[in-house]
């Protein structure tokens, strides 16, 4: 497995991975931390054509895990926290301080591919990427599978955890702030 910076050469493999995802991910186009619950009221493919050109405005929104026949299984949303704005509206995720984070937001991973290391692969290369972008830290908002079992576009704290995050935060039962210094 490879994992590459999502461009506009490789949005027809994005786009192929999410509008075949026939999900959420197929609604939501990675819109909702830049916009907040109004994505929802917004035709798919509006929000698709509004991520398309976060892409091609750079710098890379996130990365794209492919497998070694180069097809595209999975999908981590990178960005510094300052371009997702909606994640200051829950009072749980809010930012815990000035740092200016890189965020960590969403993942999608095709099925059958899943619990095959594919988000652990995506997450050690977001790290990575932000450490060589030159972000002060790398924050994520995953789900405590100990506290709710419920199925994540964010992750498990387990994922984080074994990559070196550390918990900075807990405002819900749920969902700990998890950081990470590059």
């Amino acid at each position: 497995m490879r994992v590459e910076p999502l461009t506009d050469a490789l949005w027809p493999a994005f786009e192929e991975l999410l509008a075949g995802s026939g999900g959420a991910a197929a609604r939501c186009w990675c819109m909702a931390w830049r916009l907040g619950p109004s994505y929802r009221r917004r035709p798919a493919a509006e929000n698709r054509d509004d991520f398309r050109a976060v892409v091609a405005a750079g710098p890379p929104p996130g990365l794209l895990a492919l497998d070694d026949d180069g097809r595209t299984v999975g999908w981590c949303q990178l960005t510094p926290r300052s371009a997702v704005p909606a994640l200051e509206r829950p009072w749980r995720l809010r930012a815990v301080d000035d740092v200016p984070v890189w965020a960590i937001t969403c993942f999608y991973v095709r099925k059958g591919q899943r619990r095959q290391g594919v988000t652990s692969a995506l997450v050690a290369a977001a790290v990575a990427l932000a450490r060589d972008a030159g972000a002060p830290a790398v924050e994520a908002y995953p789900l405590d599978g100990a506290v709710s079992p419920s199925s994540t576009s964010t992750g498990y704290v387990s994922t984080f955890l074994r990559a070196g995050f550390v918990e900075v935060a807990r405002r819900s039962p749920e969902r700990p702030i998890l950081r990470l210094l590059p």
